[in-house]
């Protein structure tokens, strides 16, 4: 029995209920909610061993995926899509840890730039093969066909979002 099931369980109760609730967009958003925990919880037990948690991997991947490994808060808030407050956390955590290393501007001291440092660059290197392996296995059940049309309808999904 698929791990979904009881949620569509659930949505069946609900549309007996109340007629007129649309299954379908629930679904998918369920789906998209229960596929984040699975992705996130798989994560979290793969990067155990390098003392970081999924969201932790997150900013450095995306200092890692920018030209200089460098961006300020506002920037890593967006690219990771993390709250202000989550990332002043997650960079604490990391720069304690010695993977990132904050910066202050000579022009403006209240401007910080958050930078992978050499430690997390060697991390990075140390954990990408067991990362790419989770990442095959993750999408194996797709076809290459299938993979880049999730990709398409995921995004104009995110797109239809971002205008509401």
């Amino acid at each position: 029995m698929s791990s979904f099931a009881p949620t569509e369980q659930r949505l069946a109760v609900t549309c007996r209920l109340q007629p007129a609730f649309p299954r379908e967009p629930a679904v998918l958003v369920r789906l998209v909610k229960h596929l984040y925990k699975r992705v996130h919880d798989d994560a979290n037990a793969l990067l155990k061993p390098w003392g970081i948690s999924h969201p932790e991997y997150n900013i450095l991947m995306m200092l890692y995926g920018t030209e200089g490994y460098t961006l300020n808060p506002s920037q890593l808030a967006e690219a990771a899509g993390e709250k202000s407050a989550n990332i002043t956390r997650l960079a604490d955590r990391l720069c304690d840890k010695g993977l990132i290393e904050r910066t202050a501007s000579d022009e403006d001291r209240r401007k910080v730039s958050l930078s992978l440092s050499r430690r997390g660059l060697a991390m990075i290197d140390d954990f990408m093969p067991a990362i790419c392996a989770l990442l095959e296995r993750q999408t194996a059940g797709l076809k290459p066909t299938e993979t880049a049309q999730l990709e398409r309808l995921l995004k104009k999904f995110l797109d239809q979002l971002e205008r509401d």
